[in-house]
C-alpha cells in the first residue's frame, strides 16, 4: 500500500507503508503507574460558534476513555490535552469530569484523576492571591464532590500575580492542606503555555526546583506525586532525586519518556503523558514487556514512537493537541477531524503528512486502509 504525501515546494511523493500494526496485550499488568491524558471529541454537526461555544460529542468522548481503560491506562481527565485554556472552558470541563467519574464506576479497575485549575478566572480579573485560592477551591470542591482525585494544574492567574516563591508556597500550602485526599501536582513549562513563564517565582530552574521541593516536603502527606513537563530529562531526574519517600515522579516529558520510565537502576518515573493518548496500543505492549523484565522488548516497541511524539510536540508545542486528535481520527476513534476552537488548523498539511509516516513506522496505524483513505481526504482539502 502506498499514498501520495506532500513534501517541500508544493510537490508530492509516493510513500509506501512499511509498518505492521502492533497488537496490545489486553489484561496486561504494568510495573509503572500510567496515566494517559485524554482528549475530547468535538461535535462538528452542532457547533455553530466553535471558537467560543464548543460542543462535545459525549458518546465518542466516553468511548475513547473506555478504549484507554481497556488497554490498562489510568486517565488524566480535563487536562491541557482537552484544550483547557484553549477553547475548552470550565463549564465543559465540569461536565467532562462528572461524566468520566461516573463512567469509571462502571468499569472494573478503572481509575482517573481530574485537572483542577483556575482557568475560569481570567488572569486580568484576579486582583489578589485570595482570588486565585478561591478559584482553585471551587474546582477542587467540584472534583472532590464528585468523588474524584485532583491534579493541581498550573495557574496563569497565579503566574501573573505572584511576586516570588513565597506566594506560590502560600497558595499551594492552602490548597494542599485542605484537600480531602492526596493530590498530584503539575509543573507545566512555558513551551506548553507561554503564560506560565517564571512559574514557581523564578526563571532559574534551580531556584524553582528548590521552591517545588520545599512545598512537597512541607505537605508530603498530601502529595501523591508530581508531573513535570519541561521536555528536559535532566531536569526531571534532578527533581526525581530530591522527592521525599512516598512521593512519586510522573514524567510529562513527551520527548524522553522511554528512558525516564525505564529508569536508571535506582529510580524511575511513572507516567502522565499526553502522547499516551495517541500511542496507547504500543505503549500498552511496551509497558507489559517492561513489567515482565524484558527491557529489550520494551525498547524495541517504545523507541519507534519517540520520533512521532517529537513531531506531534514540536514548537509551538501548545498546538500538540492537533496531532493527538489527528491520530484518533486516522485510527477510527472519531469520524471527523474537527477540534474545539477549530484547532486542527494550527498545523499544516506537511506536519500531518509526517505524523502519518511516523505513525506507520511505529506500528500505530491500526487499519492502514482506513488511515490511507482519511489521509487522502485531508490532502484533497489541502489541495494536494
Amino acid at each position: 500500500m502506498d499514498i501520495a504525501l506532500p513534501c517541500e515546494g508544493g510537490r508530492s511523493t509516493r510513500y509506501a507503508l512499511v509498518g505492521q500494526p502492533v497488537q496490545p496485550e489486553i489484561g496486561a499488568r504494568f510495573s509503572r503507574i500510567a496515566y494517559a491524558a485524554a482528549h475530547v471529541v468535538a461535535d462538528p454537526h452542532e457547533m455553530t460558534d466553535p471558537w467560543s461555544r464548543p460542543v462535545v460529542d459525549w458518546d465518542r468522548t466516553m468511548a475513547f476513555r473506555h478504549h484507554l481503560w481497556r488497554l490498562g491506562f489510568r486517565i488524566a481527565e480535563a487536562m491541557d490535552t482537552s484544550q483547557r485554556g484553549m477553547g475548552f472552558d470550565w463549564a465543559n470541563a465540569k461536565e467532562l469530569i462528572r461524566r468520566s467519574i461516573a463512567e469509571a464506576r462502571t468499569v472494573p479497575g478503572a481509575d482517573l484523576a481530574s485537572g483542577a485549575g483556575t482557568d475560569h478566572l481570567a488572569p486580568a480579573s484576579a486582583r489578589t492571591l485570595h482570588d486565585v485560592i478561591a478559584a482553585y477551591e471551587e474546582q477542587f470542591a467540584f472534583i472532590e464532590g464528585q468523588g474524584g482525585k485532583a491534579i493541581m494544574m498550573a495557574s496563569r492567574a497565579l503566574a501573573e500575580l505572584a511576586k516570588g516563591p513565597d506566594d506560590y508556597a502560600s497558595v499551594y500550602g492552602r490548597i494542599l492542606s485542605q484537600a480531602s485526599g492526596k493530590v498530584i501536582l503539575h509543573w507545566l513549562g512555558d513551551m506548553f503555555d507561554p503564560a506560565l513563564k517564571g512559574y514557581w517565582g523564578s526563571t532559574d530552574f534551580e531556584t524553582a526546583l528548590d521552591t517545588v521541593v520545599a512545598i512537597i516536603e512541607r505537605h508530603a502527606n498530601k502529595v501523591e506525586g508530581i508531573k513535570i513537563s519541561l521536555l528536559d530529562a535532566g531536569k526531571e531526574v534532578a527533581l526525581r532525586n530530591r522527592l521525599p519517600d512516598g512521593v512519586v515522579m510522573f514524567t510529562g516529558d513527551d520527548f524522553n519518556y522511554p528512558e525516564l520510565i525505564a529508569g536508571d537502576g535506582n529510580r524511575h518515573s511513572h507516567a502522565l503523558l499526553g502522547i499516551f493518548d495517541a500511542i496507547a496500543p504500543v505503549a500498552n505492549a511496551a509497558l507489559a514487556r517492561l513489567a515482565a523484565g524484558d527491557q529489550a522488548g520494551y525498547d524495541a516497541l517504545i523507541e519507534p514512537t519517540v520520533p512521532l511524539s517529537r513531531k506531534i510536540f514540536e514548537a509551538p508545542t501548545e498546538y500538540y493537541k492537533a496531532g493527538i486528535v489527528f491520530m484518533a481520527w486516522l485510527n477510527g476513534h472519531q469520524d471527523h477531524f474537527t477540534m474545539v476552537g477549530g484547532m486542527q488548523s494550527a498545523r499544516g498539511i506537511r506536519h500531518y503528512a509526517e505524523i502519518f509516516r511516523l505513525a506507520d513506522q511505529a506500528g500505530l496505524l491500526a487499519d492502514p486502509e482506513l488511515a490511507i483513505s482519511r489521509m487522502n481526504s485531508l490532502c484533497a482539502v489541502a489541495g494536494v
